[in-house]
């Protein structure tokens, strides 16, 4: 429920004359409430108003979206509205283009607004209102270019102004440079390269400043990897992520050493990178050392993702060299091999897990084992595991049960894609309902709700192909729903929908 403040200020908000009349009274305190009415409401013009005369240094969405006394509504958890984005942007640049014409006309009025923050917004999906991490990028990288073009103009006209017949003597009083520093997350491909490089080139001597926390790339080349990364300013970037850029080996030894300035990265992401140690040249071993020699340059490494690259037997020589220990590991779809695990269950990172993913690796077979042990000694910290795909079926799953009930403070467990049965299910959720912590079981379609015609064992693609029957499948959804409410457990959400519910992300832990 809505507090009468917030009603009152989307009152206010909904009215733009309205709203520039009452600000010229009301307490600067008040513009966090209107801000979030006006975003809430989509009442862009009144959004701009605001951040052009934002009385505070900095304007972070994080903490003006979220749950407040006045309104429970957590606006930082849903899709952005793209309007409403690019009238918060738009307000940006037009009260920077009023302080650079100001500061060139030496008028004193002194600078509020210092810093945006805009970390934290979702990036899920897409709709006509929506606004992606991609366009959020592009439109800012625009925004900075425009502002430089302004800038420019803005230095040429007081150019002429000192040098006009009767200005000849007059000199600007020194002052503190315009700017204003931008908190993003960054998402370019190949199609957005060419702005971002070019807002990122004049950044430093540019009023409008893009400051980087998460950093992703996609189908990238090498040289234009190195590029970006080379003009990111590394203070507070947290996490890179490079994926789908057919790096391999020879390209990460190329990237890795430009990693070493970020010294607060936090998280590394390389899926997707065509690694693959199974045929290993001489050349090939250099560089596989080299990879992991510069991983261990970063000392605040906490999660790390080497997804869909093949690292059968190496995983020891990956991650023994570093300094600390992993919070959260990604090997899924790495082909990895007993010893590996066997590696893993007794490292300085089992003990301080958090996240698992383990998917699409063969756990079924000799892996079983290794990955008990690797479950029991992981258990006490574990909040995140997924064993997608991993071909596990009924026995498989009750052997390996016991482990899984250990892991007291779990929070989430990914299991679709696997072989197994409603009984098997049925099995899994009766034991799991002791683990209080959990919220989210993504389950896969049981075995005995598809056609005759499913080959067994079934491979991952025969499950995820496989013709379902709904009415079956609709009994054993209704069955497992009905234990949850049996065993006090509502709140626990079991489902086989992958893209409705997001995972844990790392830094949410």
């Amino acid at each position: 429920m809505n507090s009468l403040v917030f009603l009152c200020a989307q009152k206010v908000v909904s009215d733009l004359t309205i709203l520039q009349d009452a600000l010229t009274f009301l307490p600067k305190e008040l513009y966090p409430v209107l801000f979030k009415a006006a975003f809430m409401d989509k009442r862009n013009l009144s959004l701009q108003q605001l951040v052009q005369t934002w009385p505070f240094p900095v304007l972070s969405f994080q903490k003006l979206l979220r749950k407040c006394q006045h309104c429970e509504r957590a606006l930082i958890r849903e899709k952005p509205n793209k309007f409403c984005i690019q009238m918060v942007i738009s307000g940006v640049v037009t009260y920077l283009i009023k302080m650079l014409e100001d500061r060139h006309r030496n008028k004193s009025k002194g600078q509020c607004l210092q810093v945006l923050d805009m970390t934290g917004l979702q990036d899920e999906g897409q709709g006509p209102e929506s606004m992606s991490l991609w366009s959020r990028t592009v439109t800012l990288a625009k925004a900075c270019l425009d502002i430089s073009k302004q800038q420019s103009k803005s230095m040429k006209r007081a150019s002429k102004r000192r040098k006009g017949p009767y200005n000849n003597s007059v000199a600007l009083s020194p002052s503190q440079p315009v700017s204003v520093d931008v908190w993003v997350d960054l998402f370019v491909n190949s199609t957005s390269y060419g702005v971002l490089k070019d807002a990122l080139q004049i950044n430093s001597s540019n009023a409008l400043r893009l400051r980087c926390r998460d950093f992703r790339a996609e189908e990238l080349s090498i040289a234009s990897t190195v590029g970006l990364l080379e003009f990111l300013d590394p203070v507070g970037v947290r996490q890179v992520d490079l994926r789908f850029n057919n790096l391999g080996l020879s390209g990460l030894r190329v990237v890795l050493p430009h990693l070493a300035k970020f010294t607060t990265l936090a998280s590394l992401k390389l899926p997707y990178s065509n690694i693959d140690v199974r045929r290993l040249t001489v050349g090939m071993e250099g560089s596989l050392q080299y990879f992991a020699t510069q991983l261990s340059r970063l000392t605040c490494l906490k999660e790390l993702n080497l997804g869909s690259s093949r690292l059968s037997g190496k995983l020891r020589l990956l991650l023994s060299e570093l300094q600390s220990p992993l919070e959260s590991l990604e090997l899924a779809f790495c082909y990895l091999l007993p010893n590996d695990l066997a590696y893993l269950s007794q490292s300085l990172h089992t003990p301080a897990l958090k996240k698992l993913d383990l998917s699409g690796n063969n756990l079924s077979d000799c892996l079983l084992q290794p990955f008990q042990g690797l479950l029991m000694e992981a258990a006490p910290t574990l909040l995140h595991l997924d064993i997608m795909e991993c071909r596990l079926m009924d026995t498989h799953l009750s052997v390996l049960l016991p482990a899984l009930c250990h892991c007291s403070q779990l929070r989430y467990l990914g299991v679709f894609g696997n072989p197994i049965s409603a009984k098997g299910l049925k099995n899994l959720l009766h034991k799991t309902v002791a683990l209080l912590d959990l919220q989210l079981v993504i389950y896969p379609y049981p075995v005995d709700c598809y056609g005759e015609d499913l080959p067994w064992p079934p491979t991952s693609s025969n499950l995820l192909n496989g013709s379902v029957d709904e009415e079956k499948f609709s009994r054993v959804s209704n069955e497992l729903q009905q234990m949850l409410l049996s065993a006090n457990r509502a709140d626990v959400t079991w489902t086989t929908n992958l893209c409705r519910h997001n995972s844990l992300d790392f830094f949410s832990l």
